[in-house]
């Protein structure tokens, strides 16, 4: 077993009222390609994603469509396993909240949240927003909307419903957040302490029975079930096994491993606020580190079925493979800031990174390795990264990760047409062939270093340097 630090690493869940889109599959490989690299330099990872399926969303969706609540989201958790295995995901467990032993853990940290005295019952009046499936303060207003969801009309309601206590957590939220290091990238730390420092409101955490059915139950109440957001925040220990633990894994993960949470930076009050004051209440420790990242817009305009722009992850598999959709969502996606991208800019950039690019060079210099070499190169020593290269996934920032091996592509590139070893061999076959074989040694390097973020074409560039036999063409024209 490694003796480095145990890593836990999950995404937030998808809730399950439409298909995938690409902003959650840009979210769950930056997980993907960090928990590969993890496990590449020696960690033992649990890397974690799923569906969140309660709420009043998906109980109105199922009845407009008049399925089951659970047949509907069923369909839907469907969707996102076979998303896994379009970007060949790595992932440990896929969780979903209908899950029973999910169901368990729920209950269980409302019950220590209530020990701790920090739930209470109260009635309450207030504008909520059935997207965001949450009540609203006067000054999440914009315009008299939901900034998330300004189409959608806030619904005055007025009911009995339970509470939690954030108000009494300000104090150890402002100290948990003004640790560098636990929110980043650090503006986004910042903005989740200029939050706390504006004062937290309780906020309810259950939903009259009469009004919303689908729902885990809460305990010794017969008439209210689990806030959504209450529940779901849950899934990330609850898929460690916690709280009975018997396999270890929440002992081994969360309490002496090191926890990280991807989420977008529409989350920050969610994922860095609510869930650790709920974690503390709990007597569970904080997570260790959340990232945030930005939001995928095309052509310059926020994703919509309406304007006709949505980018489906599925059709982009279909349109350049899973290896190649792995590569622009990973390079091409910024990791913390908002991106933009359309099809005809994934098309140029696919057809210049990988075609024109890594796919080239790969043939070049093995069809030169095939010809001129009696044999297989020795393995290169499976020394240490560059020091770039693991800062930047130190840091989170996947994009300059692949920015850096593409810029190893350029320095081959360069290096063949300085050189031209295909020339050189005619007249000095000695000095031809050391020159190949450093250019075999050194592809094989960005080879290893391809495998947290293009598995597939990292093990078939590394077997064929092994076999000194040039691979069949690894990304081909588009056409049309």
């Amino acid at each position: 077993m490694s003796e480095k630090k145990a890593r836990y690493l999950t995404t937030t869940l998808p809730y399950v009222n439409a298909d995938p889109h690409v902003g959650f599959a840009a979210e769950v490989l930056n997980a993907d390609a960090l928990a590969r690299y993890w496990r590449l330099i020696g960690h033992e990872v649990f890397f974690n994603t799923g569906t969140d399926e309660h709420g009043q969303k998906l109980a109105d969706k199922a009845d407009e469509k008049g399925q089951s609540r659970q047949d509907y989201v069923d369909h839907f958790a469907n969707e996102f396993r076979k998303l896994g295995e379009a970007l060949n995901l790595s992932y440990d467990r896929f969780i979903r909240t209908t899950d029973a032993d999910h169901k368990i853990a729920a209950q269980a940290i409302w019950k220590k949240c209530l020990l701790n005295g920090d739930i209470y019952k109260k009635k309450y009046k207030g504008l909520y927003c059935v997207g965001d499936e949450m009540f609203l303060r006067d000054s999440d207003l914009v315009d008299g909307k939901c900034p998330n969801h300004p189409n959608m009309e806030p619904q005055m309601v007025e009911e009995e419903n339970y509470f939690f206590a954030l108000s009494k957590y300000q104090d150890y939220l402002k100290d948990y957040l003004s640790k560098e290091g636990v929110v980043e990238p650090e503006w986004r730390r910042l903005e989740a302490l200029k939050f706390v420092e504006g004062g937290l409101e309780d906020f309810s955490i259950s939903r009259e029975r009469s009004r919303l059915d689908w729902g885990i139950d809460v305990p010794d109440d017969e008439n209210q079930v689990m806030y959504v957001w209450f529940d779901a925040l849950t899934n990330y220990i609850s898929t460690l096994g916690w709280p009975e633990d018997k396999d270890g894994n929440f002992k081994k993960f969360w309490e002496e491993g090191e926890t990280t949470q991807l989420a977008g930076k529409d989350q920050i009050r969610f994922q860095s606020i609510m869930w650790q004051a709920m974690l503390k209440s709990a007597g569970v420790k904080a997570t260790d580190k959340v990232v945030y990242h930005g939001f995928i817009t095309s052509g310059g305009q926020k994703m919509s079925k309406s304007l006709g722009n949505t980018l489906n992850p599925f059709d982009l598999v279909a349109r350049y493979g899973t290896e190649a959709t792995r590569y622009l969502l990973l390079r091409h996606v910024h990791p913390f800031e908002d991106s933009d991208i359309t099809i005809e800019r994934l098309d140029e950039l696919y057809t210049a990174g990988l075609v024109n690019g890594l796919g080239n060079l790969v043939a070049r210099v093995m069809k030169m390795a095939e010809t001129h070499l009696d044999e297989p190169i020795t393995r290169p020593e499976a020394v240490g990264f560059a020091k770039e290269y693991v800062e930047a996934l130190d840091n989170f920032n996947i994009q300059a990760a692949v920015d850096y091996v593409w810029s190893k592509v350029g320095e081959l590139d360069e290096r063949i047409a300085e050189t031209e070893p295909f020339k050189l061999v005619k007249t000095d076959k000695t000095a031809a062939i050391k020159i190949i074989t450093d250019l075999v040694s050194d592809l094989y390097i960005v080879a290893r270093m391809l495998h947290p973020f293009m598995p597939d074409t990292s093990r078939i560039i590394k077997e064929a340097i092994l076999q000194n036999k040039k691979p069949e063409n690894l990304f081909n024209r588009l056409e049309g």
